[in-house]
């Protein structure tokens, strides 16, 4: 009896922490979005000052939506010089670890550009510096251009509180509004993409989002490419050593034509995972994932 009476409470319990949960008011939209982009930062920024695996799978489908082929690749990712792209090391494809020499050429073609880059700081350090502080300011523009069309072009719409792994987060549905002029290239792809996003309540990170076309985008006027109505896109942020979140997972699937003769079907994932804090004294020893 008095167990059956220890479930019926816990039963209870849990009933009524629900109810309340759901009782309970979502913040107000107008503050909690502002709050929200004052943290929204590019993953390329986020993730300027770690080294991780990145683990990529690319399916090719058929018509009917089977996959025909898959390609796997591992990479360790190291932060970039200065003013330049991450460099990405080949460890291992569909399953093989790159061989020795393989990785001993990868490494010798980094530490060229490294001592490239150093001699140019030798021979002119005012040059090549202010080169990368323009660099990295016209990065800044471009960033807070883009995160400006996307308050532009969207209406945006808090539809309730949702767990995600675990995290209280709020979700927002975000359409895109006729007419909308945004600025950027990035804004006017915004405008053929229905999303759903999920934003930690408590740090006003973002969580989770997912995108879908809800028409054609074309790129070079539809000469050079066209994506297909329903091609999706979704990732997954995690927070890292409880101090930041970065992202976890990428998903994507669609159909585009290449050219005026090629149709690609394709699907893919991308699985971030290792991060550690880089610095000089990084070991580039990882251990490949399965």
């Amino acid at each position: 009896m008095k167990a059956r009476k220890a479930v019926l409470l816990a039963i209870g319990l849990a009933l009524a922490t629900a109810v309340l949960g759901a009782q309970r008011p979502l913040p107000d939209q107008e503050s909690f979005l502002k709050e929200t982009r004052e943290h929204l930062q590019t993953d390329r920024t986020l993730q300027s000052s770690y080294v991780y695996v990145e683990t990529r799978r690319e399916m090719k489908l058929d018509k009917a939506g089977r996959t025909t082929d898959e390609s796997i690749k591992v990479f360790e990712n190291y932060p970039g010089l200065p003013g330049q792209e991450r460099w990405e090391r080949l460890i291992s494809e569909n399953g093989r670890p790159v061989s020795k020499d393989a990785l001993a050429k990868q490494d010798r073609e980094r530490q060229k550009k490294a001592e490239e880059m150093a001699q140019r700081l030798a021979e002119n350090a005012p040059k090549e510096r202010a080169r990368q502080q323009g660099d990295y300011q016209k990065f800044r523009r471009e960033r807070d251009e883009m995160l400006s069309d996307v308050f532009a072009v969207f209406d945006i719409r808090m539809t309730g509180r949702e767990p995600v792994e675990g995290h209280d987060t709020i979700a927002f549905s975000l359409t895109p509004r006729p007419g909308a002029k945004p600025r950027t290239r990035e804004g006017q792809q915004m405008r053929h993409f229905r999303v759903h996003a999920w934003v930690s309540e408590d740090d006003h990170e973002l969580v989770k989002l997912e995108a879908e076309a809800i028409d054609d985008l074309s790129f070079g006027l539809g000469v050079l490419a066209k994506l297909h109505k329903g091609a999706r896109l979704s990732f997954l942020r995690r927070k890292v050593n409880g101090e930041v979140w970065l992202p976890a997972v990428v998903n994507y699937s669609g159909n585009a034509r290449v050219g005026l003769l090629f149709m690609l079907r394709r699907s893919g994932t991308s699985e971030f995972s290792g991060y550690r804090k880089y610095t000089v004294d990084t070991s580039s020893s990882f251990n490949t994932p399965k």
